[in-house]
């Protein structure tokens, strides 16, 4: 396989949470090429290939056969995405990738809130 070529990437997400909603249904909409699987992990039938609480706790992607999670998962699907390809390849910067992956955790933390913010703003 040509190595520009990227291959299928499958992202699992949580459907039930209105941030991952979100930001979901912008990667499908710059996914033009149907590049991504996108699987949500809060339906009854998602195919998990680990336990689903894990996966619910954390940003998960398949890319090339390897389980990647929290910042490397994100910028496996920006690679997926020619428009966000430039930030996905960045990531692969050992540095570039810790300093996301602080982001990451900082976001992981205030996610609670944030959830809770989205929910009440979609009830009005």
């Amino acid at each position: 396989m040509n190595q520009l070529m990227t291959s299928r990437l499958t992202v699992w997400h949580d459907g039930a949470c209105p941030l991952c909603r979100r930001e979901i249904a912008v990667m499908r909409r710059l996914d033009r090429a149907g590049a991504i699987d996108f699987i949500d992990v809060a339906a009854e039938d998602a195919t998990c290939p680990i336990d689903r609480r894990d996966l619910l706790a954390r940003f998960h992607a398949r890319e090339n056969g390897v389980l990647l999670s929290g910042a490397a998962a994100f910028a496996a699907m920006w690679r997926a995405i020619p428009l966000l390809r430039p930030l996905g390849l960045a990531a692969r910067v050992p540095i570039v990738l810790a300093g996301l992956e602080r982001l990451y955790v900082l976001f992981l933390r205030a996610r609670p809130l944030l959830q809770r913010t989205m929910r009440k703003w979609e009830r009005t």
